[in-house]
């Protein structure tokens, strides 16, 4: 089969909608972190499906590739991580409160929660985000389609304006990686924009 097309064609829709996004939030973003890091607070990412390979994804490239250059490390956690107390509260309790059980109490004064959706609309990520909102805690959150409830909830919003799953998750690997390279240019003084 010839999927030549078909193949340009993504790849044009993924460069159109790159264009689209808003470098204002992802600088909000940027100095949110940062300054989260200063006060030695932490950052609690999750999502569902492909979402949590992305949270998994974000610590791991904060919490060693960023941190292993700066004083003020980045305390990132991921709660889809545990599967054990992920399945526990799943069976125990519910599916939908995977994520806000696990920050109840836990969650402090200046703590941050990135959350994940491409719908924006998923149960147990809303839930999560309701509560630390009530606790006054700020919500990054990563959204597709038209965002959705997160969208709304969201302090700040890196949303990508398109309905297609596939680059949606995409893109939202694009934040994450992006956000990496600006700390390791201006924090760690190292060059990732190598032509």
């Amino acid at each position: 089969m010839d999927f030549k097309q078909d193949i340009s064609d993504y790849v044009a829709l993924e460069i159109e909608t790159l264009k689209k996004l808003d470098v204002n939030a992802v600088n909000e973003a940027l100095n949110l972190l940062l300054d989260t890091a200063k006060k030695h607070k932490r950052v609690y990412v999750f999502g569902n499906g492909g979402s949590s390979a992305t949270a998994s994804h974000i610590v791991n490239d904060f919490g060693k590739g960023v941190s292993e250059y700066v004083e003020d490390k980045f305390r990132f956690q991921c709660l889809n991580d545990n599967v054990p107390t992920v399945m526990a509260i799943a069976n125990d309790i519910g599916f939908d409160e995977i994520f806000r059980f696990q920050l109840r109490g836990v969650i402090e004064p200046g703590d941050v929660v990135i959350a994940i959706s491409g719908s924006g609309n998923s149960k147990n990520v809303i839930n999560a985000v309701e509560y630390a909102k009530s606790h006054g805690n700020k919500i990054i959150g990563l959204t597709g389609f038209d965002g959705g409830k997160l969208r709304k909830l969201s302090d700040i919003s890196l949303h990508v304006p398109i309905n297609s799953m596939q680059i949606t998750e995409d893109i939202h690997m694009i934040y994450d990686h992006l956000m990496m390279s600006m700390f390791y240019c201006h924090l760690c003084g190292k060059n990732h924009l190598v032509k």
